[in-house]
């Protein structure tokens, strides 16, 4: 998939989502929040509605093959992770993505259901909420309780007060530590 895309569904978690969506367009990157519904609106799991830029069934069948510039982004948060990783054709077009070599991001529950669903995830570094790390290790990942973890192009976040890092850390693969620092400055971070 093409671009930098933040899958919501019912019951993400707000900070997890909005906040990444901010670092990244103070970044000056192209983001698109992506409704899993049949409809634009997203209800988060404190009860605060979005309206999403895009509805995935109108996108998932987008041509592209991915590359390092393009992220796809998933927010933990219940029960909008258990959405996102039951949904057959996000998991498989997530599964091409990161073969193409395309970045996969995800933060607090999203690493251990969503991102757990990944190939070949041996010897790989990440982090996750607590208590989400179990399927990741099984298929040889190593646990690392860090507010954000990129290894490749897979990059995970701890949980919702670890967003801000989560979202730097996506605009470090893409732009730099140079982009991060300005980020960083402008929100009064640094």
């Amino acid at each position: 998939m093409k671009g930098i895309h933040i899958f919501l569904a019912d019951g993400f978690e707000d900070t997890e989502a909005i906040a990444t969506l901010d670092v990244l367009r103070r970044a000056g990157l192209v983001v698109k929040t992506v409704s899993m519904n049949e409809d634009r609106l997203v209800t988060s799991s404190r009860g605060v509605s979005v309206l999403a830029d895009v509805i995935f069934s109108d996108i998932k069948g987008e041509a592209g093959k991915a590359g390092a510039s393009d992220v796809m982004v998933f927010p933990g948060g219940m029960p909008g992770t258990k959405h996102l990783a039951e949904n057959k054709d996000l998991i498989e077009l997530m599964k091409q993505h990161y073969a193409d070599g395309g970045i996969v991001a995800a933060i607090c529950a999203a690493p251990g259901l969503v991102a757990s669903q990944l190939p070949d995830l041996r010897g790989k570094r990440f982090t996750c909420f607590d208590g989400f790390e179990d399927a990741l290790i099984a298929k040889g990942a190593e646990y690392v309780k860090a507010p954000a973890v990129s290894d490749g192009n897979l990059i995970t976040g701890r949980g919702a007060g670890c967003a801000i890092d989560f979202g730097c850390e996506i605009v470090r693969m893409l732009k730099g530590a140079d982009a991060v620092s300005k980020v960083r400055h402008g929100m009064m971070l640094d």
